[in-house]
């Protein structure tokens, strides 16, 4: 059954940043004769209120949530990643300052912080990389300095530590590999989450702004005409959530996978 979210989930991805080659419609053209046109052989999702292609704004639109998704969820987690593997592995003061620093964070609703950052700021798409990532980290980090510590406890790491092994090459060599399960988890939920956060904040016009498209654009502007044109909200609802509901099934799995690995070497 994973194999078939995997899949979906890839094939989504190559439509929005290839499907522009064969969908050749422009995102961006005005039609004041197709106005909130329904779904049609025409036009495959609809037009929205100004007479643009619903499915040609999807695939420009994606484009721009997919790399918000996924550069977002890589710099959340590698940044949470190392701060976890230093608080974990070297413990004592430096420990004591993460721990604060990750509670300091911890103290802000994330999203408040969020709308606090991006009102101060002009919103595009890599402050909204950059916003998203600095929010987003401490989950991740909290996972891996606990994980960290447990790892570093074993007695093979403390015979490396007294034969004055590096402590870079005992961090990639035998820390890395047992956490990377924790690593992908983190990261397949963190482009669910950056995917969403982006779409709130766009939904609330806080986020990208015209002329720029992402989905979360897309479901704004069918918020004010959802009664008579539902289409334009829920085709833009959908692909979220389709991607999102993707990488939440492959977080589970290799979470699972995680864990009877920790069983079976227990």
């Amino acid at each position: 059954m994973i194999k078939t979210y995997i899949v979906l989930l890839v094939a989504f991805v190559l439509f929005i940043f290839f499907g522009d080659i064969f969908y050749t419609v422009s995102p961006y053209d005005l039609n004041p004769l197709k106005i909130l046109e329904a779904p049609s052989g025409e036009h495959i999702f609809g037009t929205d209120r100004l007479g643009r292609d619903i499915l040609a704004r999807v695939i420009e639109g994606g484009k721009t949530s997919l790399i918000i998704g996924f550069f977002s969820a890589t710099i959340t987690s590698l940044l949470g990643l190392f701060i976890g593997i230093n608080g974990g592995y070297f413990r004592g003061k430096i420990d004591i300052s993460i721990v604060v620093l990750i509670d300091l964070f911890l103290t802000f609703p994330t999203f408040f912080l969020l709308l606090a950052l991006v009102s101060y700021v002009d919103a595009s798409l890599f402050v909204l990389i950059f916003i998203l990532s600095i929010t987003s980290w401490m989950g991740m980090a909290r996972m891996i300095r606990s994980e960290s510590f447990a790892i570093g406890n074993k007695p093979y790491i403390k015979i490396l530590k007294l034969a004055n092994v590096s402590n870079f090459k005992i961090i990639f060599k035998y820390f890395a590999p047992l956490l990377a399960p924790i690593f992908l988890v983190s990261f397949t939920f963190g482009v669910g989450g950056a995917i969403l956060g982006e779409s709130a904040l766009s939904f609330i016009g806080l986020g990208i702004t015209p002329p720029q498209i992402s989905l979360g654009t897309i479901l704004s502007d069918g918020k004010d005409v959802m009664d008579i044109a539902p289409w334009i909200s829920f085709i833009a609802g959908f692909f979220i959530f389709f991607v999102t509901f993707c990488l939440v099934q492959i977080s589970d799995y290799i979470q699972q996978k995680g864990n009877k690995r920790d069983i079976y070497k227990s």
